[in-house]
Order: structure tokens, then sequence, then C-alpha cells
């Protein structure tokens, strides 16, 4: 089969892009947000029932996308934790409460991912 020649093709013709996703298994993103503003909270929809001075907001991001199931029970489990959000078709985990629970609960489940499920992990970064 020929390459197509992008340069000859005319305005009425039309092209086909045809794009897949081949996920790998791994965390992309793992970051805290430590004594995070008020206004966040709100605009992420979480609870703003919290004590600020401790709060902190939790954030991974993980491929295969449902990981974030097993994510999530994981991090709830290893420390006191509250899930703010979870979404198994973007694989996005958002979870909220102290400092050291939010690095508790990151930690576990970079640890599980890795060690069991064999993923790439990033570092859990922090602001």
């Amino acid at each position: 089969m020929e390459p197509i020649n992008f340069s000859n093709m005319e305005i009425h013709d039309k092209m086909r892009i045809i794009q897949e996703l081949v996920p790998g298994k791994q965390i992309t993103l793992a970051h805290i947000i430590a004594n995070p503003d008020r206004i966040l909270y709100k605009k992420l929809g979480l609870d703003p029932a919290v004590d600020y001075s401790k709060a902190a907001i939790g954030i991974v991001t993980m491929s295969p996308s449902e990981t974030a199931i097993i994510a999530a029970d994981i991090a709830t489990k290893a420390s006191g934790i509250e899930i703010g959000f979870v979404d198994r078709f973007s694989g996005t985990l958002i979870v909220t409460g102290t400092v050291s629970e939010v690095d508790a609960a990151l930690k576990a489940l970079c640890d599980y991912v890795k060690e069991v499920l064999g993923f790439s992990v990033c570092p859990i970064t922090r602001t």
C-alpha cells in the first residue's frame, strides 16, 4: 500500500482519521494539595464543611481507568480519607482528609498497584 500524499488532496476530499488509545498500566499523576483554599473545595464539588487548617486534597489519574475503583478501595482502607470523586471511565480519583491521611492513602495505593499489579508509578508530588 502506498503512503498517502496529503499535499495532493483537494479540499473536497475527505480524510478519515481513527484514533486509538492504548493505555499502559500506569499512575500518571499522584498529587497532594496541602491546605487548599476554600474556593477549590467549592469548585470541585467537595464537602465544604472541613477544618481547612488541616485539610488536603489528593488527586490521582491512572490507566486502565477501571483501576480507579481498586485505588479508591485501597485508599479508604489505608487511612481515614473521604472519597471526593471516583470515575471509572476517566481513571480519576480525588480524596480528601488531613495531610497525613491523604499522604498515607496515596502511598498505599501507589505501592499496591506497583507491587501487586505491576504498574509504572510516578512520584507523589505536593503543593
